[in-house]
């Protein structure tokens, strides 16, 4: 099935992310202010606030990849910085962990990376470490979202906070269903997602391939045996 075959995920927010709303108004505001009170500086530094807020909370419309409900796909933007088989500390089980790296630049919308229902969610309250770097997914404040899917695999997605992001914003409730690539949370200013799998599904990405939140396929999930 081709990118264009696939559904584009209904469009929740009007081109901006809500998250973003108040700050583009206090950003203009201040902007417009200093402008009539002729603080040229002032105004110039505003306004530069307002354009890197208005490219960072920037939530476009997807095409959500995947053709059945074993795809598994990219629950953020960003760079891939990890596929590695781990201890799943939030479902102490051993797993499969994807994780993606966001700079102030990506998106930041996280989106569901199943069809599936949230069984848990889970928060860690932590310290903010640079998110590249490995020990950001043990020991920063982080977000785990555990969703199962339709035959009973479990698939955790971790909003994990880095050394500017200040607020993770999760959605999520236990017993909401979520359908691939729809919109569950948002992370401020840079940060990382950890995905945690189950041992037996198929990564389709490499360490350094850089993904788009529901439109990269990020792992396949194992097929029943046919009888």
């Amino acid at each position: 099935m081709t990118d264009t075959e696939n559904p584009v995920l209904p469009y929740p927010h009007p081109i901006i992310a809500r998250e973003g709303w108040a700050f583009l108004f206090v950003f203009l505001l201040a902007t417009l202010l200093c402008q009539w009170l002729h603080w040229g500086m002032a105004a110039a530094l505003f306004g530069l606030a307002f354009l890197f807020s208005l490219q960072f909370f920037r939530d476009p419309a997807r095409v959500v990849a995947g053709a059945d409900a074993y795809a598994i796909t990219a629950p953020a933007d960003g760079r891939v910085i990890a596929v590695e088989e781990c201890d799943d500390p939030w479902l102490s089980r051993r797993a499969l962990k994807i994780s993606v790296f966001m700079n102030v630049f990506n998106v930041h919308s996280n989106r569901s990376p199943l069809d599936g229902e949230v069984r848990q969610v889970f928060y860690h309250p932590g310290r903010f470490f640079n998110a590249a770097l490995a020990k950001a997914s043990l020991e920063n404040e982080r977000c785990a979202t555990h969703f199962v899917s339709a035959d009973g695999r479990d698939v955790v997605c971790v909003q994990v906070a880095g050394l500017i992001a200040r607020r993770i914003l999760n959605n999520a409730r236990i017993g909401k269903r979520f359908t691939r690539g729809e919109r569950f949370g948002f992370i401020r200013f840079g940060s990382r997602v950890d995905t945690y799998l189950p041992l037996d599904a198929v990564t389709r990405v490499t360490i350094g391939d850089k993904v788009l939140a529901a439109s990269t396929l990020l792992a396949e999930l194992s097929r029943p045996a046919r009888a």
